[in-house]
């Protein structure tokens, strides 16, 4: 996607998925019910679209200093919420330095390709998974949801997940017991 996109995310979507602006106005506010019910609040009619690459390189520059997670959720809550222009780099300047993050490391970061093989290679990573959108959640590298979903729907994913990677004990219980204390040999 281009830094600077003259669509709305209705127009967007709309001309993604070939629906009309009402029905990406309807799943949109779906979005939007699930991010309330979650205690976020979501802004979409005046969110501004544009190409995340170096606020994803942002994002891997906090890693490396230890505020990934910090980061990441300034990023959205300034997307999502707040309306800001994440694709601008005054404005991923200001974020991350109210994250703790120096102004000039950023500065210079954002400047030049650093971190930009760290963000290619995630690419490279989702497209090995087939991951086209988000949200998309792995678990255990094998199970895949996709989109936002109910609760329920994490819990029946889970809870079939858990019932299929219980572990089978492959030999009976008569063989030799250990732990942090040595081990015991059974008595037969």
């Amino acid at each position: 996607m281009e830094r600077d996109v003259k669509e709305n995310i209705y127009e967007k979507l709309s001309k993604k998925y070939g629906m009309s602006i009402a029905q990406a106005k309807a799943n949109t506010q779906n979005m939007v019910q699930m991010a309330t019910e979650a205690g976020l609040e979501y802004h979409m009619d005046s969110l501004i679209l544009t190409n995340t690459f170096d606020a994803h390189r942002l994002t891997m520059f906090a890693k490396s200093q230890g505020l990934m997670k910090e980061m990441t959720e300034r990023i959205l809550r300034a997307h999502f919420t707040e309306s800001k222009h994440i694709g601008d780099h005054e404005t991923l300047t200001e974020l991350a330095v109210e994250v703790g993050l120096d102004r000039r490391d950023v500065e210079k970061m954002l400047a030049s390709d650093e971190m930009a093989d760290a963000v290619r290679a995630d690419e490279q990573t989702a497209r090995q998974y087939n991951i086209t959108g988000v949200p998309f959640y792995l678990i255990n590298k094998k199970y895949a949801l996709t989109g936002a979903q109910p609760t329920d729907v994490f819990v029946q994913a889970l809870n079939k997940i858990i019932a299929e990677d219980k572990i089978t004990m492959l030999n009976d219980k008569d063989g030799m017991i250990c732990d942090n204390d040595g081990c015991e040999i059974p008595e037969k």
